[in-house]
């Protein structure tokens, strides 16, 4: 089955890029993962320390991840996965990509304000020619409606 792989982080954006990954997942028999990454910097602390917050870390995206994977099975009858990865969010997402042969589509959503698209964005636009997968962008500031209409 293919996958379609979309990042959480807290953006703003990233709502849409979810919300589209799991109606095209759903309009065409695929599935959705869900890429979380736990950036290295958040444990620069004593061992002990880093492995608490390392935890809280995973509790809180798993607690975020499962408030838009209720919203995917009782709207979109899709059952998603979520994959926690440790390290910088660029490297890990070509890793997970790299490690997960049924991803077929990398959803990014694109941010609205006047900085541009956002750091992910612009860094794998740079060398989406060089990745095995397609990349999908959603804008940021598209309604329901429209991404129903274009899934």
């Amino acid at each position: 089955m293919r996958k379609f792989l979309v990042v959480l982080d807290d953006s703003r954006e990233c709502l849409n890029a979810i919300r589209f990954a799991a109606m095209r997942a759903a309009n065409t028999g695929g599935g959705v993962e869900v890429l979380a990454v736990i950036p290295p910097e958040e444990f620069n602390h004593w061992i002990g320390v880093g492995d608490i917050m390392r935890q809280e870390a995973r509790e809180r995206i798993e607690a975020h991840f499962e408030v838009f994977a209720k919203w995917m099975r009782d709207r979109q009858n899709i059952d998603p996965e979520l994959v926690i990865r440790e390290g910088e969010v660029f490297d890990e997402i070509l890793a997970q990509v790299k490690a997960d042969t049924d991803i077929g589509v990398l959803v990014l959503g694109a941010g609205i304000d006047k900085n541009g698209p956002g750091p992910l964005v612009t860094q794998l636009t740079r060398i989406a020619g060089n990745l095995p997968i397609p990349v999908t962008i959603v804008p940021g500031e598209m309604s329901k409606e429209q991404l129903e209409a274009v899934t």
